[in-house]
């Protein structure tokens, strides 16, 4: 398969001459400040990006996306934001970047974001991305444009989950049998979340279609993020079912207020905060409520598993 890390890279360089915004946003990373937390050898970064700040407080309510264009489709896109084609996708330089290389993947048409079909689309494409992780937010969970289809890219290894998976597998994996690929169900203490390893990618897609038919459907289909990359010959994807879209953290007023809407890069273990007042408040206990708020609960996860393996 074709390899386009060095196009979207030169891409990349060249948008960051030519595009005021991605210069200025892209610059402004060196400016951002970063804590961390460990949670029994399990790390979790928080971000201060307050670009972010249009990803986080994104309205995605119906009523609100029918009254905006879809900034995602090429005749409303900027007239500097230029793409890399890969098959029926354009890489397009994300000018609201949480990685130092950080790219949307748009479908051509304007279509809804629903994974179901598509699975094979971001294993083709992480395969010809090497160096780079593919991450997907539903539309509840993250998709700040739940009406055009879209991945996104970033550079490998910003994530600590990516270089935690062997750990996790050890410590807290429990090997599912009824999959064809290498699957494992991982409980590390703050995520709940399904891992499948395979070289063949007709496995990988086979067993994720498993998985999205065990989970609950909301309106528009199961709530989920999902992370993929490809290394060694082989795909690794991350599933993280969703219990809610936002926690009500979010949602409260004064003191109360946390300002975070957590999508894939948060479940990879990097909380985004576009307000100061979040990243310099935050504490371990409160990481611990968001994740346990969004993600599936320990029993909800257990009686999920229980439903794979015997579906």
């Amino acid at each position: 398969m074709q390899q386009y890390s060095e196009q979207v890279l030169r891409l990349l360089t060249e948008q960051k001459e030519g595009w005021p915004l991605a210069a200025k946003n892209f610059a402004g990373l060196e400016k951002v400040r970063t804590r961390a937390f460990s949670f029994d050898g399990v790390e979790i970064k928080v971000q201060f990006n307050p670009e972010r700040i249009v990803s986080s407080a994104a309205k995605v309510d119906a009523k609100s996306i029918e009254a905006r264009p879809c900034f995602l489709c090429s005749k409303n896109r900027p007239k500097e934001q230029q793409g890399v084609k890969i098959g029926a996708y354009s890489v397009l330089v994300n000018p609201f970047p949480i990685f130092s290389q950080h790219f949307t993947i748009v479908g051509e048409e304007h279509l809804p974001q629903q994974i179901k079909g598509r699975l094979g689309d971001m294993l083709d494409l992480a395969a010809s991305l090497p160096g780079f992780t593919l991450f997907y937010n539903g539309p509840k969970c993250g998709a700040s444009a739940p009406d055009h289809f879209h991945f996104q890219a970033g550079n490998r290894g910003f994530m600590p989950l990516e270089n935690e998976l062997e750990k996790l597998k050890e410590q807290h994996g429990i090997k599912l049998r009824s999959f064809t690929s290498d699957a494992w169900a991982i409980k590390d203490g703050l995520r709940n979340f399904i891992l499948l390893e395979s070289p063949v990618k007709e496995s990988v897609e086979k067993d994720f279609l498993k998985i999205y038919d065990a989970l609950e459907v909301s309106d528009e289909e199961p709530m989920m993020n999902i992370l993929a990359f490809y290394e060694n010959n082989a795909w690794k994807v991350v599933v993280f079912p969703r219990a809610l879209h936002r926690p009500t953290q979010y949602f409260e007023e004064g003191e109360k207020n946390i300002l975070i809407s957590p999508a894939s890069v948060d479940m990879g273990g990097v909380l985004i905060t576009p307000l100061e007042k979040d990243f310099d408040k935050l504490k371990p206990e409160d990481i611990h409520t968001i994740f346990e708020q969004v993600l599936y609960s320990e029993p909800a996860f257990n009686q999920f598993i229980q439903n794979l393996e015997h579906a």
